[in-house]
């Protein structure tokens, strides 16, 4: 398994290939979820060098579907995952392993392995975060751009419902991530009571 040129790869084609509409799926958001996988799995004490390739992979090739679709975008990106990954030396059992954990990231999310409820926590670790304002504004861009909120006005009480019903599933998310999640949800709750 060529883990380094793999993601290097795909990496690249997303550089290349996104759409600029892509405001919230951006190459940006891969390597933040990459960099939340990575910081997981120290933390949750991950230290199977295959099994780290594996959720490594995932976490490149996670979003890489949006390079041809946006909507069943795990889908494209597990046909993209099986159509390169062979290239690089990954066994059809290690690219299955990278795609169960790229489906897993589609909401709602359900996870059952600790690599799963990590690449969940990853995807998502943003809205337990400072800087969930910025990033959820970019989200709405998108969104505004893909036709995907009708009404702008439902925005706010759209992130009220996902907030609400958003649970991290890591031990390590809950304590970080979970008390600021909720920060935000209250902000969100009191400026619709204006």
């Amino acid at each position: 398994m060529e883990l380094i040129p793999a993601c290097q790869y795909i990496l690249d084609e997303l550089t290349r290939n996104l759409s600029p509409q892509l405001t919230y799926h951006c190459v940006q958001h891969t390597l933040d979820v990459v960099a939340q996988s990575a910081r997981l799995a120290a933390a949750e004490g991950i230290t199977d060098p295959t099994e780290s390739a594996i959720l490594q992979t995932a976490a490149y090739y996670h979003d890489a579907g949006f390079i041809r679709t946006y909507d069943e975008h795990e889908e494209e990106g597990c046909r993209m995952a099986q159509a390169i990954l062979p290239g690089f030396g990954y066994s059809q059992a290690q690219i299955e392993a990278v795609c169960k954990l790229i489906r897993v990231t589609k909401i709602p999310q359900s996870p059952e392995s600790l690599a799963e409820q990590i690449i969940c926590d990853a995807d998502l670790d943003y809205l337990g975060r400072d800087d969930y304002p910025v990033i959820s504004q970019t989200l709405y861009t998108e969104w505004i751009a893909y036709k995907k909120l009708p009404d702008p006005a439902r925005w706010l009480p759209v992130q009220v419902s996902f907030l609400g019903n958003h649970r991290y599933f890591t031990q390590t998310n809950q304590l970080l991530r979970e008390p600021v999640k909720q920060q935000a949800l209250e902000k969100i709750k009191a400026l619709l009571a204006i």
